[in-house]
């Protein structure tokens, strides 16, 4: 009986460790979150850091990139790669170590139609296989630019941005948490439980992601982690606080995308204790104030928390192979956006310009925003059903479409429309087309609606202005010319 009841607790705090354990606060504490026997799992984590201060594994990170390593491996690839990348940093750790991002695209830095997608990298500092594969995964990309068809798709047309360490000072301290001890990803709002509402008080690595994301628009991102072999996705918990399964609305998309990066892997598919190599994040265990959903909630974007190595800190040794097992998920699942999907633009009617503004799915509670400048959007689907998709504009009037989603095809509808007119008759405004003067707009749609009668008016304007110039300039002439002089006749 002991035997059994101490198999059974080393694998619960194994999974729990994967993602989890929690912050020792009084408000995200499972005690205070009110979950039963969760005290094992933080005890579990407790001991683990304990015992990894006390006793520090000096040759744990041997083979692995130092934080300076890993930020001259950035810039070089800058340089080396220059023609289809740059380098940028959203902001500093505690510490005051740059969090570097590597874009990746034919025209990296320039707004285009096109979607985009991020990995981050090294969320928690004891997880370190992540950040060494973001950067084989940018390297082959680079050499395999105009040599692989799945690469030229992804160059040509998504915009992928990789964060290789999230936390760079967790890694430095071979710890979970960051410099503060705090767990990243239980830092985010949360839609359940707003502990952690206040944005001052987060964490400078949380903040950094946050601002990112109102600065860039992404279509999908995944984070890379350790200690299972899973791709999860949301809702990573639930307002009940069990281990349920928890559905977002958009579930049926999350399941196609991490069955993406599953059987795109070489074994995390045929995984005994993850059916399909996939799981709802409730149904795991719960997390509450991570990434995943934050992103998914506030940020638009589809995000999965990928499990990619049993060991969070495997051997050196071991990361080619690691690598070789994810490099065709992680490649695939950033091309499935634009493999799959419907993608468009929303322009008006009367003018032509794009117009920024809303998609959604009928029998979908989500709503997908278009870009503010060029009005493009990208809505990640499951393939091989029928749709209706809508667009709405303050303003305009709404349409919608019938589509059919092919599988491994993605569908393209653009949408124009039309301004919609009040009872009197006049154009109503919409609230996006502030960014212009408000009194050429005016101008432009009385112009457009009342175009005969204005025609003949600066028609006859024109004319009533060519003889007024023509008598202005007859005096004129008048006044400056010489008085006649008489002549007398004697």
């Amino acid at each position: 009986m002991n035997l059994k009841f101490c198999i059974l607790f080393s694998f619960f705090v194994r999974n729990v460790i994967a993602r989890g354990g929690y912050r020792s606060t009084s408000l995200s504490s499972a005690a205070d979150l009110g979950f039963e026997n969760e005290s094992y799992a933080g005890s579990g984590r407790h001991l683990i850091e304990e015992n990894q201060s006390h006793h520090p594994r000096t040759d744990i990170a041997r083979g692995y990139m130092t934080n300076s390593e890993l930020e001259r491996a950035v810039k070089e690839f800058g340089r080396r790669c220059s023609h289809i990348s740059r380098i940028y940093s959203i902001g500093e750790s505690v510490r005051g170590f740059p969090l570097w991002v590597i874009e990746i695209s034919d025209k990296p830095g320039q707004e285009e139609p096109e979607p985009a997608f991020k990995f981050i990298g090294n969320v928690h500092g004891d997880e370190p296989v992540g950040r060494e594969l973001l950067l084989l995964l940018a390297n082959w990309i680079c050499d395999n630019y105009k040599r692989d068809p799945l690469v030229d798709l992804i160059v040509d047309k998504v915009h992928l941005h990789i964060l290789p360490s999230m936390n760079p000072d967790g890694f430095s301290f071979r710890r979970r948490g960051n410099a503060n001890k705090v767990d990243l990803n239980r830092d985010f709002p949360d839609q359940f439980f707003p502990w952690n509402n206040n944005e001052d008080a987060r964490q400078p690595e949380t903040k950094a992601i946050m601002s990112w994301l109102r600065e860039m628009r992404f279509t999908a991102s995944a984070s890379l982690h350790g200690g299972a072999l899973v791709a999860n996705y949301p809702w990573d918990a639930s307002l009940d606080k069990r281990k349920n399964y928890y559905a977002c609305p958009d579930d049926g998309t999350f399941r196609f995308l991490a069955s993406i990066y599953s059987k795109s892997h070489y074994n995390m598919s045929l995984s005994k204790e993850f059916e399909g190599g996939i799981t709802n994040g409730a149904a795991w265990y719960p997390v509450y104030g991570g990434m995943q959903d934050w992103n998914y909630i506030y940020g638009g974007c589809f995000e999965l928390t990928l499990e990619i190595s049993d060991n969070k800190w495997p051997n050196a040794k071991e990361l080619p192979t690691i690598w070789e097992y994810n490099k065709m998920s992680m490649l695939n699942l950033v091309a499935s956006l634009v493999k799959t999907g419907v993608h468009g633009r929303v322009f008006s009617s009367d003018s032509g310009r794009p117009l920024p503004g809303l998609i959604t799915i009928k029998g979908i509670n989500y709503t997908v925003k278009t870009s503010g400048t060029l009005a493009d959007y990208h809505r990640l689907l499951v393939p091989g059903e029928r749709y209706e998709v809508m667009a709405t504009v303050p303003g305009y009037k709404s349409k919608a479409t019938h589509i059919w989603l092919e599988k491994e095809e993605a569908t393209n509808v653009d949408f124009i429309l039309d301004p919609e007119v009040s009872s009197d008759g006049t154009l109503l405004r919409s609230i996006y087309d502030c960014g212009r003067k408000s009194r050429l707009l005016s101008i432009g749609y009385f112009w457009g609606t009342h175009f005969e009668v204005y025609l003949v008016l600066i028609v006859v304007l024109a004319f009533l202005c060519f003889l007024l110039t023509r008598r202005i300039k007859s005096n004129l002439l008048k006044q400056r010319s010489p008085p006649k002089r008489s002549v007398l006749t004697v």
